[in-house]
């Protein structure tokens, strides 16, 4: 690992950003509908569970990272096969955020434009500031996430001004009882993987904090203030657009801005939206894709991970686009071979396992 050290606040923006990522665009609420802004509670509830769990992880291993700590609770054989998962897992998961995040670029922008091209050059920025260090990554988060926040209140601003919000779009609460909202919070699509589970790349991280006695305290308020405004952005969307028409678009907050208009004036505001998700799925696959390379550098015992950062960024940006034929095919195979064949077992079975095993090894040493 580099010798950098990370801020409070730097960490809390960076967990923030991640948390948002692609999921403040990217809608997934078929079974609850109306009260997907209900599952997302739900959900951050549970994430919050398995964040606590990375937490514990930490306190035993204070300063070695996932892919390291893994060999010494596993063995060293074993230790390095459930370390190589996670990283291969890591960087899979920075394509897909990546891919998401060409695809809304491509339909509200530039459509005549070629995927890995936007693909391409996206990943190139995200491995130019990796390259400078993660010191300068968690600056740069200080900086721009000023920026989210001012145009999350103008977008807001505007939805509000131009009269188009209905809340009786999110009435009545629980029309279709709870087994829909509990579904969406933990089955199929579930939000308590997305995005609040993916939490646990930051065990990659949490050496580098200069302050390791607030990482419980600044990671669970990251992780509730992120989970409200995606609970509220979900209710928004409703009230704008009503379930039916949520249901049918893959970016309902997409849709909900493009319905601003403002004295036949302000329109088209779709690059509010963009904006957003360059700076969230900047920050999320740029984490992602980090956490990929310190676990080959760990792992295959390399000198330094800036030799590894721009060959692994292109491995991502040809996955992003090699992954699926379109952007339907990328959402099913999100809520199956993601959710069920890799997240589940690597972001919640795993963690519980090896806190288990630290904490019987830690016992018995004892």
């Amino acid at each position: 690992m580099e010798r950098a050290k990370l801020s409070s606040i730097q960490f809390f923006l960076l967990l923030f950003m991640f948390e948002m990522g692609t999921a403040v665009v990217v809608g997934h609420m078929i079974a609850a509908k109306k009260d997907a802004w209900l599952s997302l509670l739900l959900g951050m509830g549970g994430g919050l569970m398995l964040f606590l769990i990375s937490y514990g992880l930490f306190r035993y291993y204070p300063s070695l990272p996932l892919t390291a700590y893994a060999r010494k609770i596993f063995g060293p054989y074993i230790g390095w096969i459930v370390g190589l998962l996670y990283t291969i897992f890591f960087l899979y998961v920075a394509a897909r955020n990546v891919r998401e995040f060409s695809e809304v670029l491509i339909t509200a922008t530039m459509p005549e434009i070629p995927l890995l091209v936007v693909a391409m050059l996206f990943v190139l920025t995200i491995c130019y500031v990796l390259y400078l260090g993660i010191e300068v990554f968690a600056r740069t988060a200080e900086i721009l996430g000023v920026s989210l926040i001012f145009i999350g209140i103008i977008g807001n601003l505007f939805v509000y001004v131009t009269g188009t919000v209905d809340p009786n779009n999110l009435k009545p609460v629980l029309e279709y009882g709870w087994k829909p909202i509990l579904e969406t919070a933990f089955y199929r699509p579930m939000f308590l993987i997305f995005p609040f589970g993916e939490a646990f790349v930051f065990a990659m991280l949490f050496p580098y904090l200069n302050r390791a006695d607030a990482v419980k305290k600044i990671g669970v308020a990251s992780l509730i203030v992120s989970g409200l405004i995606l609970s509220y952005n979900a209710a928004l969307n409703v009230a704008v657009l009503g379930v039916s028409e949520v249901l049918r678009s893959p970016f309902p907050l997409l849709a909900t801005v493009g319905k601003i208009n403002f004295l036949e004036f302000i329109q088209r505001l779709d690059a509010l939206v963009v904006i957003t998700l360059l700076i969230t799925v900047f920050f999320k696959a740029g984490i992602y894709l980090y956490c990929s390379v310190i676990g080959m550098v760990d792992l295959f015992r390399l000198k330094n991970h800036q030799q590894m950062i721009f060959p692994a960024g292109l491995i991502l940006a040809f996955l992003s686009v090699m992954m699926a034929d379109d952007m339907a095919e990328h959402t099913e195979e999100g809520g199956t071979v993601y959710i069920m064949y890799a997240a589940i077992p690597l972001l919640i079975i795993l963690p519980v396992v090896m806190l288990l095993v630290a904490f019987i090894r830690h016992r018995l040493t004892k």
